[in-house]
């Protein structure tokens, strides 16, 4: 049976690799590079390589930079004494995008998972908890996902820090702005109503 050859099925396999990429898509996208003026493939390999060898993870916090520190940790407008927990370096984007969040932030790069052999030394809680002693942050608020590797490593990290002496918060979950009780699960409106507010 009749197949593309050899180096299309490598570049169909290597973009099979990134997430959310399928075997259409994959095809689909090498398929559009090998048709594209070649400049494509070359501005697209070089900023690939480019940004495999500029960005490492901040000092500090964890999140991308070019330098040693990234661009939150160098803002002296931050609020210093106030620190959020999150996941990923990705997940930072999504706070700064709210616009609500003026503090500093700590990646973990990921979350407790004991099935996975997953613990506290994988991750980068040793340095958060370093980071914590040395003093200057007054509140920690856990922005970790809420399903059950999220909640596990929130209730880890707030044993953890209370014995720090330190306040910690975590973010509210339940209803979301603009949605239907008719739609939302027990576990979503238990949430909500645990989280209520006064008005």
């Amino acid at each position: 049976m009749l197949d593309y050859p050899p180096a299309v099925r490598q570049m169909i396999a290597a973009l099979r690799q990134l997430p959310t990429i399928g075997p259409r898509s994959a095809e689909r996208l090498a398929l559009h590079i090998l048709k594209s003026d070649p400049a494509l493939a070359d501005s697209l390999a070089r900023s690939i390589e480019t940004g495999r060898q500029a960005i490492r993870p901040c000092t500090r916090c964890g999140f991308y930079a070019q330098q040693p520190l990234c661009e939150v940790c160098l803002d002296s407008a931050r609020n210093s004494a106030l620190l959020c927990i999150v996941e990923q370096a990705s997940d930072v984007l999504a706070f700064e995008k709210s616009g609500a969040f003026q503090g500093l932030y700590h990646v973990l790069g990921g979350c407790l998972s004991p099935l996975d052999e997953i613990g506290p030394e994988e991750l980068q809680i040793p340095r958060l908890l370093q980071r914590l002693r040395e003093g200057g942050i007054t509140e920690v608020i856990l922005g970790l996902n809420a399903e059950v590797k999220g909640e596990t490593t929130t209730l880890y990290l707030a044993r953890e820090i209370h014995a720090l002496g330190l306040k910690v918060s975590r973010l509210a979950t339940g209803i979301s702005v603009g949605g239907s009780l008719e739609f939302a699960d027990s576990a979503t409106l238990g949430h909500a109503l645990k989280d209520r507010k006064v008005v």
